[in-house]
C-alpha cells in the first residue's frame, strides 16, 4: 500500500510538472532544433519547438512516471533479473526504458502481464509468432510430439516432410538443411558460397540485419563474424557498381547478402531494379547470390518476396515462424551448392544437436500442412496492406509514416515522405522521443508493438483488433497534434 502511495504521489509530480512546462509555453515554437535528418525534404516539427525536444520529453515523462506507476510488479521483476543478468536481459531488442513489461501469460493474439494489464499482440514476435499463440493445429502436434519423446538424436520422418513443405514455397531451394535460428542459416549459407566460389569477400548494405553476428545497421559491428565485408547503400545501384568497380573487390566476391525487403532497417523494400541488377551481377562475377527471407518469407503467397518478384536466389535463408513458433532456422539453395554437406560425398560437415529436434519439426509440419496455407498468406498479407494505407491515410500532414510490405510494417517519426524512403539514410533523422512516447501510449491503451515501431500481424489478430489499432492511432495524432503536424520552414 506504501508503494502504491509514494507512485501515485511521484506520478502526480512527475505529470504536473511535465503539464506545467507545456502550458507554460516554456517550449513555444520561437526556438529551433538544429539537427535534420540527412534527407529530410521538410523541416521536423521537433525543429520549432525550442531547445532538445522539450514539450516531447515533457510528454513522455509523463507516460513513463504513468507506465512506471501501473507497472510496479513488471518493475520488481525487472529489479530481480538485474542482479542475474547483464541489465537485466538476455535479447537486447526486448529491452526499452524505464523497464519491459513482465508477460506472464499469452493466449490468441493476447498477452497478460504480470500487473493483470491485457494487450493487443501486433508485435508477433518479429514475425516469428505468426500463427499467434495459441493455434490449435500447433499445439496438436507438439503435444503429439511430446507423447512420443525428446530428442530422439536420429533421423525421422517430419523432417523430411517439413523440408518437401519448405521446397514447395521456395521453387529456388532444391535442397535444404535446418539450423536453430537465422543467425546459424547465414552462418552456414556464407561458409557454404565461400567454399563453392573459393572466394572471400561478401558484399552487404547499410541498415541488413542477418542476424545476431551479421548485423550492419551502422556499418561493421564488432560482434560480427570475421569476414570481409563490402558494405553498399540498400536499394543503390551506384553504390554496389562503385564498390565492385575495384577489380580487387570484383575478383573475390564469394557472395552478395541481402534482404529484399530490410527488416531491421526500417521495413524498406528493395526495388526490382535494384535486386534485380544484383542478380546480374552475381551471374557476371561468379558470386553466390543469398536472399535473407527469414523475415519476408511469410510475404505475397508465403513464398517470400522472391515468389512475388519472379528473382530467384542461389540461396535462401529462412527463419521465424516457419519452425512453428519453435526455435527454427534453415538455409537452401541450388543442388550443386547444398551437395557439399551431402554427408556421403560432401565438403562441408554441418552439425548443431537440435537441428532436427522434433517439437520444430512438428510443429512446423503442422503449421505449413494445416494452417499457413498460400490462401491464408495472400488474405493476410492483403490485410496488413490495407492496414498500412488506413494508417498513412490519417496520418496526412504528419511526421507518422509507414512503411513495409504485406503483414509487415514500421512506424517512422520522419518527415521524408514515404516515397522517398529507399534506404536507412531516408530514415536517419527519425524522431526518437516520438517513437518512444508512441510506444507508452499504445501499451497504455492495451497495443503491445516494439519501441522502434515494428507490426508483425499474426493470424490470430483480427479486424476488430485492427480497427481499434486504427482508432489508437488517430487519437496520439490528435492528442500531439502540436508534435507531429508537419510545419513548413519559416522565412528568414
Amino acid at each position: 500500500m506504501i508503494v502504491l502511495l509514494e507512485a501515485h504521489v511521484h506520478l502526480q509530480k512527475v505529470v504536473g510538472a511535465a503539464l506545467g512546462q507545456l502550458q507554460s509555453g516554456r517550449y513555444g515554437i520561437g526556438g529551433r532544433w538544429t539537427v535534420q535528418a540527412a534527407s529530410a525534404r521538410v523541416a521536423s516539427p521537433s525543429q520549432y519547438y525550442g531547445m532538445e525536444h522539450g514539450p516531447v520529453n515533457a510528454a513522455y515523462q509523463a507516460a513513463e512516471a504513468h507506465y512506471t506507476a501501473r507497472n510496479l510488479e513488471s518493475r520488481r521483476i525487472y529489479n530481480e533479473a538485474v542482479k542475474h543478468l547483464p541489465g537485466g536481459n538476455t535479447r537486447t531488442v526486448l529491452y526499452y526504458d524505464p523497464f519491459p513489461l513482465a508477460t506472464v501469460r499469452a493466449e490468441g493474439a493476447r498477452l497478460f502481464d504480470a500487473d493483470g494489464h491485457e494487450y493487443v499482440d501486433l508485435l508477433g514476435e518479429y514475425t516469428a509468432g505468426l500463427y499467434g499463440h495459441s493455434e490449435p493445429a500447433i499445439m496438436a502436434a507438439i503435444s503429439e510430439a511430446l507423447q512420443s519423446g525428446l530428442n530422439f538424436g536420429s533421423h525421422h520422418a517430419n523432417e523430411a516432410a517439413l523440408a518437401r513443405l519448405i521446397k514447395l514455397r521456395f521453387p529456388s531451394i532444391d535442397l535444404v538443411r535446418f539450423t536453430n535460428s537465422g543467425t546459424e542459416a547465414t552462418l552456414m549459407a556464407l561458409a557454404a558460397a565461400r567454399v563453392y566460389t573459393r572466394k572471400n569477400r561478401i558484399l552487404v548494405f547499410e541498415g541488413g540485419y542477418h542476424g545476431g553476428a551479421f548485423s550492419f545497421a551502422h556499418g561493421d559491428s564488432p560482434v560480427n563474424a570475421p569476414y570481409k565485408y563490402l558494405v553498399a547503400r540498400y536499394n543503390s545501384i551506384e553504390s554496389v557498381d562503385a564498390i565492385l568497380s575495384d577489380p580487387t573487390n570484383a575478383q573475390d566476391l564469394a557472395a552478395i547478402i541481402v534482404e529484399p525487403m530490410l527488416g531491421s532497417g526500417g521495413g524498406i523494400p528493395g526495388k526490382r531494379l535494384f535486386l534485380d541488377h544484383l542478380r546480374k551481377t552475381a551471374n557476371t562475377l561468379g558470386a553466390v547470390l543469398i536472399f535473407d527471407e527469414v523475415m519476408t518469407s511469410r510475404l505475397h503467397s508465403g513464398g517470400g518476396l522472391q515468389s512475388h518478384l519472379d528473382i530467384r536466389p542461389d540461396m535462401t535463408t529462412l527463419g521465424k515462424y516457419i519452425g512453428g513458433g519453435m526455435s527454427f532456422g534453415a538455409f537452401g539453395g541450388t543442388e550443386d551448392i547444398m551437395s557439399l554437406f551431402d554427408p556421403r560425398t560432401g565438403r562441408i560437415a554441418h552439425a548443431g544437436t537440435f537441428n532436427n529436434n522434433v517439437l520444430t519439426m512438428a510443429a512446423g509440419r503442422a503449421g505449413l500442412e494445416e494452417v499457413f496455407t498460400p490462401d491464408a498468406a495472400l488474405k493476410l498479407n492483403a490485410r496488413g496492406e490495407a492496414l498500412r494505407q488506413r494508417l498513412n491515410q490519417i496520418a496526412t500532414g504528419t511526421v507518422l509514416k509507414m512503411t513495409g510490405c504485406g503483414s509487415i510494417m514500421v512506424i517512422h517519426f520522419t518527415s521524408t515522405p514515404e516515397e522517398h524512403i529507399t534506404c536507412p539514410q531516408d530514415i536517419a533523422g527519425d524522431d526518437k522521443a516520438l517513437s518512444d512516447l508512441l510506444h507508452l501510449y499504445l501499451l497504455e491503451h492495451g497495443y503491445y508493438i516494439a519501441r522502434r515501431g515494428f507490426i508483425a500481424l499474426s493470424l490470430a489478430v483480427t479486424d476488430t483488433d485492427l480497427d481499434g489499432f486504427v482508432k489508437t492511432i488517430q487519437e496520439f495524432l490528435t492528442q500531439h497534434q502540436s508534435l507531429v503536424t508537419i510545419r513548413e520552414k519559416a522565412q528568414l
